[in-house]
């Protein structure tokens, strides 16, 4: 199998899970009513994994243990989605007041080339990200295990010190105990991402 045919295959899944979301963003459960999609069998998504944090100590999927986690993939030479994301997911904690002391955003680098630790952590220090942020990086194996377990895709393109990363840009929402929930579509907006996750939270 080529690899152009493996990452149209790997993409058609994560449509299959945004469009999963829009669903349950349309349609949520009534009061009382379970969220089976983590349940199902039909969206095995996470799992272990091994990764590096922004101080350079090697953590797995324990990170998520205790708090609800927005968890997606990006790049520091994002030039668009990452950055929007990352501002969409300061101003979801704005919306969920008290509520956001349950939460984290997860950014998960698939550009361990120029992510490194330090750098990460300088990218997630800026103001107009969120207070609750956890950055992870990695060897380039442990990165695209991960990416794998969550069926990420992404790809790396052009040559030189220039290139730029293509990836999915679906955002995945974790429980307490690293179970997933839903997808997050790109484009929900804070208001709306917010009102998903707190859905989400008072329906667990």
């Amino acid at each position: 199998m080529s690899r152009r045919t493996l990452l149209s295959l790997l993409a058609g899944g994560v449509l299959v899970l945004f469009v999963l979301g829009i669903y349950a963003v349309m349609n949520p459960p009534r009061q009382g009513q379970a969220v089976n999609v983590a349940s199902t069998g039909e969206a095995r998504i996470g799992g272990p994994f091994t990764l590096v944090d922004t101080d350079g100590r090697t953590v797995d999927q324990s990170v998520l243990n205790g708090k609800w986690s927005v968890i997606f993939f990006g790049f520091t030479y994002c030039p668009d989605y990452c950055p929007a994301t990352l501002q969409t997911m300061a101003r979801v904690e704005q919306e969920l007041g008290p509520l956001a002391d349950n939460l984290q955003t997860v950014f998960i680098s698939i550009d361990p080339e120029r992510d490194t630790p330090q750098a990460l952590k300088a990218y997630l220090a800026s103001d107009a990200f969120p207070d609750r942020v956890v950055g992870l990086t990695g060897s380039p194996e442990q990165v695209a295990a991960t990416a794998r377990a969550y069926g990420a895709v992404y790809e790396r393109v052009g040559e030189g010190d220039d290139y730029t990363m293509n990836h999915s840009l679906v955002a995945y929402l974790m429980d307490p105990q690293g179970r997933f929930v839903l997808p997050l579509g790109h484009g929900l907006g804070p208001e709306r991402t917010a009102q998903v996750i707190r859905d989400a939270m008072e329906r667990a």
